[in-house]
């Protein structure tokens, strides 16, 4: 560890000297020789640092964005090559260098902290072995083996001798459970945060190397703190407790705010802004709007929440547009009042159908009711009355009446045990 942290030697100084400026605000307040002066020295430095990496944690989220719009050709490479896994790791491969985007993107943090982790050892082991570093001179050395947290010096390591700790003023019994609990909330937090980001913020339609790479850091990472962290001294592992935690909040803020499309978060954050929306009618904030974009322009590719979300502003009476903003869809425009108030409607009403009558119903007719009429249009007027001069006039004596035909406006009651309808005229009886 030691010949690690000379290679970054050259950070040192800035290292030491941020410190340094920290400690002399806090030491004002808390008492140069104690550790809240030095911890919290340690904790604005980290803090310092994470603040610098923001634009490198958002290029983080924008390559990560554009591994989720490959998921789509992952899918596809995956079926064509379920047989064959080396021929679909190289497939993969080719696709990640056409289209720019990088794996490995998700541990550029880590990477870019690691120069900074490493000065700051360098800085408190010099502190540890009584070695002025940096901006770190002779008063502040003599004041830094002073500092204690929670009973453990800052400069002490779990596997440090007897002699050593006893130097510093300190039991040994102290500095191993200080940094034994240091160390497992280290590591456990290191896990949740990996852990979340699998569980909620995944689309697990598609499996692709990304994901097992994920998998294998939130089981890899943590062991590696805790076998590691025993060779940290306690300022160490101060700071690497800080920037997990760090880490943790800016995931479950990135998780709840701009989930993955596809994971059980976009789910959750999609439920969330359906009742925003309907509650307020329009979307309030940018990010909103990006959201709600993005979802129009998919069509028909959109996944089950999302489908899910346009069809809960479809019913009630809501439309998405393709800038992102919500406005009222036409049926709930007409559901507008004469007076210009506003009805609440979730849509037209629904026709209602009539009542179906079984084929008993329809056969058994009362008696003496009369057929409904078939004309098309209704007269005002009785039918006996009829003007004068056109009534029928009787015909002559000796006229024979008109033969009443077969199937005419009135139906002819059917006698017992006679079929219902016209009849087969009889074959005559032979005398």
């Amino acid at each position: 560890m030691d010949t690690i942290a000379s290679l970054f030697s050259f950070i040192t100084w800035p290292v030491s000297w941020v410190i340094v400026q920290f400690h002399t605000v806090y030491g004002a307040i808390f008492g140069p020789d104690t550790g809240w002066a030095w911890g919290l020295s340690i904790v604005s430095l980290v803090i310092l640092i994470r603040i610098c990496l923001i634009p490198l944690f958002v290029k983080q989220i924008k390559a990560t964005r554009g591994m989720q719009t490959l998921q789509p050709e992952m899918k596809k490479i995956q079926e064509r090559y379920k047989n064959d896994k080396q021929r679909q790791s190289e497939e993969m491969m080719k696709l990640y260098k056409e289209t720019g985007t990088n794996p490995l993107s998700s541990c550029l943090p880590i990477l870019a902290q690691s120069p900074f982790f490493f000065a700051l050892y360098h800085v408190l082991n010099g502190i540890a072995s009584g070695d002025t570093i940096g901006a770190v001179n002779q008063s502040l050395l003599e004041s830094a083996q002073k500092a204690h947290i929670f009973g453990a010096p800052l400069a002490s390591k779990f596997f440090s001798s007897e002699s050593d700790v006893a130097a510093l003023n300190a039991s040994l019994t102290d500095v191993r459970v200080v940094t034994a609990i240091m160390i497992v909330l280290m590591s456990a937090s290191q896990f949740f945060t990996q852990r979340q980001l699998m569980t909620k913020n995944v689309d697990t339609t598609v499996k692709t190397p990304f994901m097992q790479q994920q998998k294998m850091l939130m089981y890899v990472f943590p062991v590696m703190f805790a076998v590691f962290g025993v060779n940290f001294p306690v300022g160490v592992l101060v700071y690497w407790l800080t920037t997990n935690v760090w880490t943790m909040g800016q995931q479950m803020y990135v998780i709840r705010n701009n989930p993955t499309p596809g994971s059980k978060a976009q789910a959750a954050y999609l439920e969330r802004l359906h009742k925003s929306v309907t509650e307020h009618g329009k979307t309030r904030r940018r990010g909103e709007k990006a959201i709600v974009k993005a979802i129009v322009a998919k069509g028909r590719d959109r996944n089950e929440a999302e489908r899910k979300f346009i069809n809960g502003l479809n019913k009630a009476g809501l439309a998405a547009q393709t800038d992102g903003t919500v406005v009222k869809s036409d049926a709930a425009v007409a559901a507008q009042s004469a007076d210009g108030s506003t009805v609440t409607t979730t849509g037209q009403p629904k026709r209602q159908q009539p009542k179906r009558q079984s084929k008993s119903q329809r056969q058994a007719k009362p008696t003496g009711e009369a057929e409904p009429k078939t004309s098309l249009t209704k007269s005002d007027e009785p039918q006996d009355a009829k003007p004068a001069g056109k009534q029928d006039a009787k015909p002559a004596a000796g006229a024979k009446k008109p033969a009443q035909k077969s199937g005419g406006g009135g139906r002819s009651k059917a006698q017992s045990g006679q079929r219902k309808g016209p009849q087969r005229p009889k074959s005559p009886s032979k005398k």
